[in-house]
């Protein structure tokens, strides 16, 4: 098995294999809650107007996401994990747009299979990739805006690339550094509102959850997100 850590919107474009489209920062901890708390699909989408065109079609539809970390007018929701870390979500479609992970599902057009990337589930995600035996897989640092590594988003693929190779990983230290790296925003009391101290800690709690996020292209294009339990 060949592991490669890309970077960035370049980098889903370049994925090929089984591509883990990584964004610890919020998307893909958000929807491992999602999920977690009775959703049936998400859909990622990397356009706006295709998240209203969705919910203008489909009124029970539930919009969540930002861009630049700030709620979508009329979304029902932004990107925060602790926002709907208890709410009861059963039998209900997402529709999620955000300004990187969902971006890097939409350009993945040469993988084979694409899922998604965080620590919540990070063990579960290793023990796939190994059940599907790709030549390649693809991790994917989606990083800031799609555009600008970040810490957080390359320490989960070393994470995932370490449990693949069964070798140490600093995984503590690691996380704890964050506090003082991409996470510092978390803990501006000024920025509560849009990146609460509680999305930090559950992003950063890994292994919480026992199954992965595939995405698959439906008759339209669109991308659907399901759980595999593992």
């Amino acid at each position: 098995m060949e592991i490669r850590i890309l970077q960035q919107l370049q980098g889903a474009k370049q994925a090929e294999g089984l591509a883990v489209i990584i964004d610890v920062f919020r998307a893909f901890t958000t929807e491992c809650f999602f999920m977690s708390n009775g959703a049936k699909q998400i859909f990622a989408v990397g356009e706006e107007s295709i998240a209203y065109a969705l919910k203008k079609e489909h009124p029970d539809y539930i919009l969540a996401g930002e861009r630049n970390e700030i709620m979508l007018a009329g979304f029902d929701y932004g990107n925060s994990p602790a926002k709907i870390e208890h709410i009861d979500f059963t039998n209900k479609t997402i529709v999620h747009t955000t300004s990187a992970g969902t971006q890097g599902i939409a350009n993945a057009h040469c993988a084979q299979e694409i899922i998604t990337g965080s620590f919540v589930n990070a063990f579960a995600i290793a023990k796939y990739i190994k059940q599907k035996n790709y030549s390649v897989v693809s991790l994917v640092c989606m990083g800031k805006a799609a555009l600008t590594p970040t810490e957080e988003d390359t320490y989960c693929a070393e994470y995932i690339k370490s449990l693949l190779l069964e070798q140490h990983y600093p995984l503590q230290q690691k996380l704890e550094s964050l506090r003082q790296l991409e996470g510092k925003r978390f803990f501006n009391p000024n920025n509560q509102e849009q990146c609460p101290e509680r999305d930090f800690i559950l992003a950063t709690t890994p292994n919480q959850f026992d199954f992965v996020l595939r995405a698959t292209k439906d008759k339209r294009g669109f991308h659907n997100i399901t759980k595999v339990n593992i």
